[in-house]
C-alpha cells in the first residue's frame, strides 16, 4: 500500500493517521498520533483453525520505555510482565471491537497496539481503540464498522473531549464512550457522584463527537479505495435446525415457564431436553440420513442450534410476555442477603453479599503507608494506590473445576470496576491515613458478580470502621432486542447476560453515579435506550442499598483490635536522614524497641503503625523528641553518655547530646567531674544555649524545682 497520510480536526486538537509506512505485512497498520502521543496499531487475520466454535480474538496493548524516552530497569533492562493499566487498555480496545465482527466468523484475529511516542498530556488508550478499527479495515476483515471512541472529562460545567491526564485528575468525570453508525457500543466510566441526567448528557457529547471521527474512517477507505469487507455467513442445515425445533420446542418453553426453578435445576432441565429428544432419536437413525449425516460434518450443530433455539424461545416470552425465567418482571430485582462481621476480628472488615444465586464475600484490611502500590512510572503520571480492589473468580463459583492460575484479564476487570465505584466515596489521607485492601471472593456467580463486588465491598469497608462518605451499590442491567422492539432488564442473571444483548453496570450512591461499564453484544444502541437503561437503573441501585443498610447503616466507631493504630507526625525533611540512621540503624532500633512499623515519606510525614496504640504513641515521642527543635532555657532530663576532663556529654534526646562544662555541675568550685556525675546517671539539665559550631551547651544551674518535675515526667512517659 502507498503511503498516505490524513490530519482530523478534533474538538481542538488534531489526529493524525498515517498508512502504508509501518509494518507492511501485517493485514493493516495505521499509525494514530495525537499531540506527541502516537500508537502503531495493526490487524491480522488468519485461516480458522478447525474445531473452534467461537471467535479466537486477541487484542494485546504494549508499552515500550522508550515512548518516554527511558530504559527499563533491572538486571535485563527490558520491558517485562505488562503493568495492570496495560491489561486494562486491551480489554478498552477488544470490548467495543468484538461485538462488530460477525458472529459466525472463526478466523484467527490479532490486534497489537504499540505506543511509540508518548507526552504527559494526551492518553494513549482511546486513540488505540479508534486506531484498532482503521487497522481492521485495512485488513479487510468482515466488520461492521468503523467504530471509534473519545474521552470526556468534565470541568467545572464544562465537558472536554480527550482531556488531558491532569484535566482528568482536577474533573468530576472520566467516561470513554466508543460507538458506530448504528449507535453507542461501549462506555466506561468513573464519576464523582455525578447525576443520572448529567452522565446521559455527557455520553450524548461524545458520541457526537465519535460520529466525526467515524466520518473520518469512511473518508479514509474511500480515498485509498478500500470497501469494507463483506463475506456471506454460513449456511444452517434448514432440516436439522427443523428437526431439533419440532421436537423441543414446546418443551424447552415449559422449562422457561417453571418460574420456581433455579440456575442448575433449569439447566439440568434443557440438558435432558437436548438428551432424550434429540439426540437419543438422532441416534437411531440410519447413518445414511441426512440429519446423521450433517452431525458428522459438524459433530456441534446440535448443541449450537439447540442453544440458538433456547436464546429464541427465551427472548421471544420477555418480548411477548414481559416475565423472565426466574418470574421476575422486567424491573425486579432478585431476593438479597447482607451481612457482616462473618469472620473473626484478626480480619479487619468482612461483607457478605447475595442477591439471588451471586454471592460474594469481601474482606477489608487496614495498612500502613509503606503498603500502598507504587504506580508510578515513566509512561503513566500516578503516584501510588491507596485503595486496592482484587477480585478473585475461582471454578467452584460456577461449579466447575480446573486449574487455579494467576488473575487473567476478566479478574483485572471487574476488580478495577469495583475499585474505581468506591474511590469517590473514601476518605482523604489526611483524615483517615490508612492504606486499604478488599478482596472480593466470587462464591457463587449467576450474575453480575463485579455489582456484588461493589456491594460486599462497601459492607467491608463500613465494617471495618472506614468512614467512607456515602455507602455505594450497583446494579447489572440487560436488553433485549429484536427489530424495533426492546426491553430493558434489570439485575440480569447468567443467562440473560449470555443469551441477550447488553451487560450494563451502573454503580453509585443515593446521590449519583460513581462507575458505568457498558458492553454490547449488538452493533449500537441509540442513546434513548442507553439513556432510559440508566435511568431505570437508579430505582434498582437504591433498593439493593435499602438492603444493604439493613445490615450495617454506618461505618464502625472503632476498629478491630487486630487493626494497626496508625499516628502521624511531620518533620523536617531534612531530619529524615537521622530518623533512620546509618544504614537504617536507629529507625531499626525504634522499631526493636516499641514493635512498631513506622514509614516516612520524601515530605517528612513520618506514619506509626502497631496494633497496641501504647506501642504506636512510644515510637512518637521517641521520633518526635529525636526531631523537635532545641531551644535555650529548655530543659530536659537526660543521661551521662561520657566523661572528660572538662565537662560530662548528656544525652538529652535521641541522638541529641551536649556538654556540661564542669563549672556547671554545681554551684561552687568542682574538683573533678566524677565527683559529681558519672556514666549512666540520669541527671537534670537546661539549655544554656549553643556554639559557634551549632554545639550545644548545657548546664545544672538555675533549674526551678518544678522543671526539674517536669523534665523528669516527661522523660518517664
Amino acid at each position: 500500500m502507498q503511503e498516505f497520510d490524513k490530519s482530523i480536526s478534533f474538538d481542538g486538537r488534531d489526529i493524525r493517521l498515517k498508512v502504508g509506512l509501518l509494518a507492511p505485512q501485517a493485514g493493516g497498520s495505521v499509525l494514530i498520533q495525537s499531540g506527541d502521543t502516537a500508537v502503531l496499531v495493526t490487524a491480522t487475520q488468519a485461516e480458522g483453525r478447525e474445531g473452534i466454535d467461537f471467535l479466537p480474538l486477541i487484542v494485546d496493548y504494549e508499552e515500550r520505555l522508550y515512548a518516554a524516552g527511558k530504559i527499563p530497569g533491572g538486571f535485563l533492562r527490558r520491558e517485562g510482565r505488562p503493568p495492570e493499566k496495560a491489561t486494562l487498555t486491551s480489554r478498552l480496545i477488544d470490548r467495543p471491537l468484538r461485538p462488530l465482527f460477525p458472529s459466525w466468523l472463526r478466523d484467527d484475529i490479532q490486534i497489537v497496539a504499540t505506543t511509540l511516542s508518548m507526552d504527559e498530556t494526551v492518553p494513549p488508550d482511546v486513540l488505540a481503540v479508534t486506531g484498532a478499527s482503521v487497522a481492521v479495515l485495512l485488513a479487510k476483515i468482515p466488520f461492521y464498522g468503523p467504530m471509534a471512541a473519545v474521552r470526556v472529562g468534565l470541568v467545572g460545567d464544562d465537558f472536554i473531549i480527550n482531556p488531558t491526564y491532569q484535566e482528568v485528575k482536577q474533573g468530576d468525570l472520566d467516561l470513554v464512550v466508543a460507538g458506530t453508525p448504528d449507535g453507542v457500543v461501549m462506555v466506561e466510566a468513573g464519576a464523582n457522584q455525578l447525576p443520572e441526567q448529567d452522565i446521559i448528557e455527557a455520553l450524548d457529547f461524545g458520541y457526537e463527537a465519535v460520529q466525526e471521527l467515524i466520518q473520518a474512517q469512511k473518508e479514509l477507505i474511500e480515498e485509498l479505495g478500500i470497501e469494507i469487507a463483506t463475506a456471506e455467513p454460513p449456511q444452517v442445515d434448514e432440516v436439522l435446525e427443523k428437526f431439533i425445533s419440532d421436537r423441543a420446542t414446546e418443551s424447552i418453553k415449559q422449562v422457561l415457564a417453571q418460574y420456581d426453578l433455579d440456575k442448575n435445576a433449569r439447566d439440568e432441565a434443557l440438558d435432558e431436553i437436548k438428551a432424550s429428544k434429540i439426540e437419543a432419536e438422532i441416534a437411531q437413525l440410519p447413518e445414511e440420513d441426512p440429519i446423521t449425516l450433517a452431525i458428522a460434518e459438524d459433530p456441534k450443530a446440535v448443541s449450537n442450534l439447540f442453544k440458538a433455539l433456547t436464546k429464541k424461545l427465551m427472548r421471544s416470552q420477555i418480548l411477548t410476555e414481559g416475565m423472565r425465567v426466574d418470574g421476575r418482571t422486567l424491573d425486579q430485582v432478585r431476593p438479597i442477603t447482607c451481612r457482616v462481621g462473618l469472620l473473626p476480628q484478626r480480619v479487619h472488615g468482612t461483607g457478605l453479599f447475595k442477591r439471588g444465586l451471586t454471592q460474594v464475600l469481601s474482606i477489608a484490611t487496614l495498612g500502613t503507608s509503606g503498603d500502598a502500590q507504587d504506580l508510578g512510572d515513566d509512561l503513566h503520571p500516578q503516584d501510588e494506590k491507596r485503595y486496592l480492589h482484587h477480585y478473585n473468580f475461582p471454578p467452584f463459583s460456577v461449579g466447575e473445576t480446573k486449574p487455579l492460575r494467576s488473575p487473567g484479564r476478566r479478574e483485572i476487570g471487574h476488580g478495577a470496576l469495583a475499585e474505581r465505584a468506591l474511590l469517590p466515596v473514601l476518605p482523604p489521607k489526611e483524615e483517615f491515613p490508612y492504606v486499604l485492601r478488599v478482596v472480593s471472593e466470587v462464591l457463587s456467580s449467576n450474575g453480575s458478580t463485579s455489582m456484588g463486588s461493589v456491594c460486599g465491598s462497601t459492607l467491608s469497608l463500613m465494617d471495618a470502621g472506614v468512614p467512607i462518605t456515602k455507602p455505594v451499590s450497583g446494579a447489572a442491567m440487560g436488553l433485549i432486542k429484536e427489530g424495533d422492539e426492546v426491553r430493558i432488564l434489570t439485575d440480569i442473571q447468567g443467562i440473560e447476560d449470555f443469551l441477550g444483548d447488553m451487560d450494563f453496570k451502573v454503580a453509585g450512591t443515593d446521590a449519583g453515579i460513581t462507575a458505568l461499564q457498558m458492553d454490547m453484544k449488538i452493533t449500537g444502541l441509540s442513546m434513548e435506550t442507553v439513556a432510559k437503561a440508566i435511568e431505570q437503573a437508579k430505582p434498582a441501585r437504591l433498593h439493593i442499598l435499602g438492603e444493604m443498610l439493613k445490615a450495617i447503616d454506618r461505618p464502625r466507631e472503632e476498629l478491630s483490635p487486630y487493626a494497626p493504630r496508625l499516628l502521624t507526625l511531620k518533620i523536617d525533611p531534612d531530619l529524615i536522614g537521622l530518623v533512620i540512621g546509618p544504614s537504617g540503624k536507629t529507625i531499626k532500633a525504634i522499631t526493636e524497641q516499641t514493635g512498631a512499623k513506622i514509614d516516612i515519606e520524601d515530605d517528612g510525614t513520618v506514619t506509626i503503625a502497631a496494633v497496641e496504640a501504647g506501642k504506636a504513641e512510644q515510637a512518637k515521642k521517641l521520633i518526635f523528641n529525636m526531631t523537635r527543635k532545641l531551644n535555650e532555657g529548655d530543659v530536659y532530663a537526660g543521661k551521662v553518655t561520657r566523661i572528660i576532663e572538662i565537662g560530662a556529654f548528656v544525652e538529652v534526646l535521641p541522638g541529641k547530646e551536649g556538654m556540661i562544662h564542669i563549672s556547671q555541675l554545681a554551684e561552687g568550685r568542682v574538683g573533678k567531674v566524677e565527683d559529681e556525675v558519672a556514666v549512666g546517671d540520669e541527671i537534670v539539665v537546661k539549655i544554656r544555649g549553643f556554639d559557634n559550631k551549632g554545639r550545644l551547651n548545657l548546664t545544672r544551674l538555675g533549674i526551678h524545682p518544678e522543671e526539674a518535675a517536669a523534665a523528669r515526667a516527661a522523660a518517664a512517659v
